[in-house]
């Protein structure tokens, strides 16, 4: 019996509506947490967790709003615009960090709210694990570890019925008590995490009584889902690790078997079709993607996070951050994670291709001049600059038409898996792991901006499975030459 129901069964027995908490000396605020009842017995066995104490979780409520409505909130405003949802945060433990946790989801939805259909995605799987985080596992979103992956997985396969409902139009009401513009909108009591669609003839029967259990090609989602979510935290640097990467999902969820690398770098045949494919989309709408293909090679050839062509509150990157030395070399001039200045070296074959490509693409002359003020990255009307939020959906389509093109190729499902989770970040992963055999640790430290040459030895020094596979597979057992 998973965790998620015997919270469940526990709700039903002891406290079928979570509002009548103050009956049983149970604060609102705090919930269970200040209530003396242990934890007791369920169909007749006693059950420990731990301290022997739990923390019982109220019934789920939806945090995010509908996609018109998410797109044209004021973001600079802290929390959510809504006063139910704000309220459903503030009664959840402090030690959780539920406002936390709701602002690195908003921010993950809002890199990807170019697309209604992929937002309507991300928002279910990610929105789903952080109220289960904070009603289930009692855990904050940074905490999470490989064996709650493993858990979390597992609630999503059979979650507890009070958690799955049938498809409802709405996931707010109109509050016809509100006062102001905060309070308009009310949770739909009718919503629910999970869906299940059923036949007329089983409409009239209760959920309760009906068994959910997602399909194989579901929890694929959701891996896929949180752990590309989980690498935008560690890029943003929310958290440092991703639990769901290690896991093994041919064994438990997958009819096909296959384990995920542990690696954030793609492969060489990866890298090479999403070139080949930001290339090709250049070259057949270069009005919208030259732009798309210089972002890609530049932040592959030096390094870069999405911010070093973004730009910060007190720095913003011009063409005149390239500059030239009295010996001939380029650098880039930019400024990183926690406003350090740095210079990143360049390669001549990205100057060659794609510097005074996209140069010569703008009308400009083929190299920068000092103190060139042109913004490094306009918007398609001509706008100065693009936003994070800009640049990972740019990437993103990139990485997606790169699957399909494998994909259409006949390339095999293992050969393609990472790059369904990859994100921005891991072009700097890439381009590291394939440079490191060839650069000098401290000359990649540099550049890399690693604070520590050992972060960079232990992260890069290291060959690719293939590599690794190749290098031993002609070894003999005696003959040694």
């Amino acid at each position: 019996m998973s965790l998620g129901t015997v919270i469940c069964l526990l709700r039903r027995m002891v406290l079928p509506d979570s509002r009548h908490a103050d009956t049983i000396g149970c604060s609102r605020r705090s919930g269970w947490n200040s209530c003396k009842l242990p934890i007791t017995v369920i169909t007749g066995s006693l059950l420990s967790l731990k301290s022997g104490w739990y923390s019982m979780a109220r019934a789920p409520q939806p945090l995010f709003e509908t996609y018109d409505n998410f797109i044209e909130q004021d973001f600079s405003m802290h929390g959510s615009p809504l006063a139910c949802v704000a309220s459903f945060l503030n009664e959840c433990e402090a030690a959780l960090e539920p406002d936390r946790g709701y602002a690195a989801v908003r921010a993950f939805l809002r890199a990807f709210s170019d697309n209604a259909q992929t937002f309507n995605s991300y928002r279910s799987h990610t929105e789903r694990l952080l109220l289960w985080a904070l009603l289930v596992q009692g855990k904050p979103l940074n905490h999470l570890k490989r064996q709650d992956a493993q858990d979390y997985l597992d609630f999503c396969r059979t979650p507890p019925a009070d958690w799955v409902g049938p498809v409802t139009r709405s996931r707010f009401l109109d509050n016809p008590g509100a006062v102001d513009a905060r309070e308009a909108w009310m949770p739909n009591p009718k919503w629910h995490p999970f869906n299940m669609k059923s036949s007329k003839a089983m409409a009239a029967e209760s959920t309760s009584t009906q068994h959910y259990q997602a399909a194989n090609g579901t929890l694929n989602q959701v891996y896929t889902v949180c752990s590309r979510f989980y690498e935008f935290l560690i890029e943003d640097g929310f958290t440092q690790a991703n639990p769901f990467r290690l896991l093994k999902k041919g064994n438990r969820f997958s009819t096909q078997e296959h384990e995920v690398a542990s690696s954030r770098a793609l492969t060489p045949l990866q890298w090479d079709f999403v070139l080949d494919t930001v290339e090709e989309m250049a070259n057949a709408e270069p009005e919208r993607h030259e732009r798309t293909l210089f972002i890609v090679a530049t932040l592959f050839a030096m390094y870069l996070r999405v911010s070093d062509l973004a730009g910060r509150k007190n720095w913003k990157p011009t063409m005149g951050d390239f500059r030239l030395d009295d010996e001939g070399n380029w650098w880039y001039f930019t400024v990183g994670k926690g406003n350090k200045a740095a210079k990143i070296a360049v390669r001549d074959v990205y100057v060659e291709r794609y510097l005074k490509r996209y140069r010569r693409f703008l009308g400009l002359s083929e190299l920068p001049h000092p103190g060139e003020s042109t913004p490094l990255i306009k918007t398609l009307k001509g706008r100065a600059g693009l936003s994070d939020r800009q640049i990972r959906a740019l990437l993103q389509a990139v990485f997606d038409k790169a699957v399909e093109k494998m994909r259409s190729e006949g390339r095999a499902n293992h050969e393609m898996e990472s790059l369904r989770c990859a994100s921005a970040h891991w072009l700097r992963h890439t381009s590291a792991t394939f440079d490191a055999p060839l650069r000098n640790p401290k000359d990649l430290q540099e550049d890399l901006r690693h604070s520590n040459l050992s972060t960079t030895q232990n992260t890069y020094y290291h060959a690719h499975d293939q590599e690794r596979a190749h290098s031993v597979k002609r070894i003999g057992m005696r003959d040694r030459g």
